[in-house]
């Protein structure tokens, strides 16, 4: 359970090889950390818990689930909290695909796998999430959206819709609960490098993994239900929201 520094103790990741989900278990190993619970394709826990360095007491467990399938979230995030084996305080939502818009878009079957991945699936598994921390009365949960859903582009309008959906589901979610002690916090990293963006031409104001986890730290200990990283992109696409969309779509990139 959280302990009386308010840090958690019992984590859920769901997407266990998110660069960005490792770099938060990262911070919270240096704190406080117990247990987690790691929900991926292909989970690797001796992978997962050299790169996070974790005590030797820290307790680690795995489920396998294919995020292609939305019908599964419920009793994938069931098992995540059984194995947790005690109240879960934290909840990482980290699925996601990138995937490639050239191919994806004239491909229904690509397309559809895709929604599924980065908005059907999480949706639906947030969902089972809210459920079983009601059941607890508290809880926090970390969604990770992106700036591509602020503003859906061409270049990357198929992933950028899903995370469309996904945050503005989130969102919602954390307004259902807000009379609660669960909270719901949105996170909308620009371009992060990870493996998911290795090759791909570097965006303006480009961070590293570790920073986003900083900045996830700093928007919880504030409350806040969006948190941006880096923090500056909350104004620049304040900005490129209002643009007409004759010249939103000029815009390089």
């Amino acid at each position: 359970m959280i302990d009386a520094f308010g840090q958690p103790q019992s984590v859920v990741v769901l997407g266990g090889t998110s660069d960005i989900a490792i770099a938060v278990l990262r911070r919270l190993a240096q704190e406080r950390l117990r247990s987690v619970v790691i929900a991926a394709r292909r989970p690797d826990r001796a992978g997962l818990e050299s790169q996070i360095d974790a005590p030797p007491h820290v307790r680690f467990a795995s489920v396998r689930f294919d995020a292609r399938d939305p019908e599964s979230a419920g009793p994938v995030v069931s098992r995540c909290f059984e194995q947790a084996g005690e109240p879960v305080d934290l909840v990482i939502m980290a699925v996601g695909e990138l995937g490639d818009n050239e191919i994806d878009e004239t491909d229904p079957h690509r397309v559809s796998a895709l929604m599924s991945v980065n908005m059907a699936w999480p949706a639906a598994a947030l969902a089972s999430v809210a459920a079983r921390l009601r059941d607890q009365g508290r809880g926090r949960v970390i969604v990770l959206s992106s700036v591509a859903g602020y503003r859906v582009r061409r270049a990357n309008y198929v992933y950028g819709a899903g995370k469309a959906g996904l945050d503005a589901f989130a969102i919602g979610l954390a307004e259902s609960l807000r009379e609660t002690d669960i909270s719901v916090h949105v996170v909308r990293p620009g371009f992060v490098h990870t493996k998911m963006t290795a090759g791909r031409p570097t965006a303006p104001f480009a961070v590293g993994a570790d920073r986003v986890a900083d900045d996830i730290a700093d928007g919880i200990a504030k409350n806040r239900t969006v948190i941006w990283s880096p923090a500056l992109l909350r104004w620049v696409f304040g900005v490129l929201g209002l643009l007409p969309q004759g010249i939103w779509r000029r815009l390089p990139g």
